[in-house]
């Protein structure tokens, strides 16, 4: 028996909601776990990268044994109902750009738990699937949207639960994904925050973070310009991802554009802006990288709604 679950794409915190909002994008990893018939055969893992991604990066961001971040999840909820993992072949088919803040770990994670979880006879609900997924990913933001689709706040509690609201993104709010070809692995994007951060700016966020639930559920375009900013996190990643602060600057005073976020811990970046001059925003983005002679890859999307979702095979 074999189990093929798809997973999109996540953007994490979204300027003001660090570890804590996320959303689905339509880009996908798809995730097969297959019970093999060879005694003693083990856990075989193997990456098959789309062409557009770099499958040397895919192969050092995905272990190809036990340590990976694919066995764990699995390991984990096979050890919830007492059992443990045996002889599995688990392949992942990526499409999502690794090491670009984009939730291409989160995905892993959530297919192959929702994978394993479909082979045993689906132990685990919803709340398990997240507790898990959490636990190995070590936050909620991208593996919740991973699960549930859509615009997602989310916590983890003091038990280790997650507790969780969509939201409504506005249709007529277009994202246009910025996907430099230079990477930033989030281990190095974390090292630089601080430990504590001043009061002041705890408040800002705070006060941001409230602007943001607002503008969101009244489709409130000048709230959302105001909301999109941060002082916890994109000030201290800024020097780790060229091009950021100049894309800001050139796009600081276009009245269709409603903000211009770090996706997750870069080096992707978010712009949000309103339907109308989108190709002129289009072509400032791309002037703006050209300027410092970096490639990148432009996406436009609008959020994906589903989350994980067992694809027929």
């Amino acid at each position: 028996m074999k189990v093929s679950i798809r997973v999109p794409a996540t953007v994490a915190n979204i300027g003001p909601g660090f570890d804590c909002l996320g959303m689905a994008l339509p880009l996908y990893n798809t995730i097969t776990i297959e019970e093999t018939v060879l005694p003693g055969s083990g856990v075989e893992i193997n990456v098959l990268a789309s062409e557009d991604l770099n499958t040397e990066l895919s192969l050092e961001h995905i272990p190809m044994d036990e340590n990976s971040i694919v066995y764990k999840a699995v390991e984990l909820l096979y050890n919830s109902i007492g059992q443990s993992p045996s002889e599995l072949k688990i392949t992942i088919h990526s499409e999502i750009p690794i090491a670009k803040g984009l939730g291409s770990s989160a995905a892993v994670i959530v297919g192959g738990l929702i994978a394993a979880n479909e082979l045993l006879g689906r132990p685990a609900d919803e709340a398990a699937l997240l507790s898990i997924a959490t636990e190995v990913e070590g936050h909620p933001d991208n593996v919740t949207p991973a699960i549930v689709g859509g615009l997602v706040l989310s916590s983890m509690e003091e038990d280790g639960s997650i507790l969780y609201r969509k939201l409504d993104w506005p249709q007529d709010w277009i994202l246009t994904l910025c996907v430099p070809e230079t990477e930033l692995v989030t281990e190095i994007a974390r090292s630089v925050l601080p430990t504590e951060v001043p009061l002041a700016d705890a408040v800002f966020n705070a006060q941001r973070m409230a602007m943001f639930v607002q503008a969101v559920n009244t489709k409130d375009a000048d709230l959302m310009k105001a909301a999109l900013k941060d002082k916890l996190h994109q000030p201290y990643r800024m020097k780790l991802v060229p091009g950021l602060e100049k894309l800001m600057t050139n796009l600081k005073h276009e009245d269709s554009v409603l903000g211009v976020v770090l996706s997750g811990a870069g080096p992707s970046v978010l712009v949000i802006s309103q339907k109308n001059d989108l190709e002129k925003v289009k072509n400032i983005i791309k002037d703006s990288w050209n300027e410092l002679d970096i490639k990148v890859q432009l996406y436009n999307f609008n959020v994906e709604q589903n989350g994980a979702t067992i694809v027929n095979e």
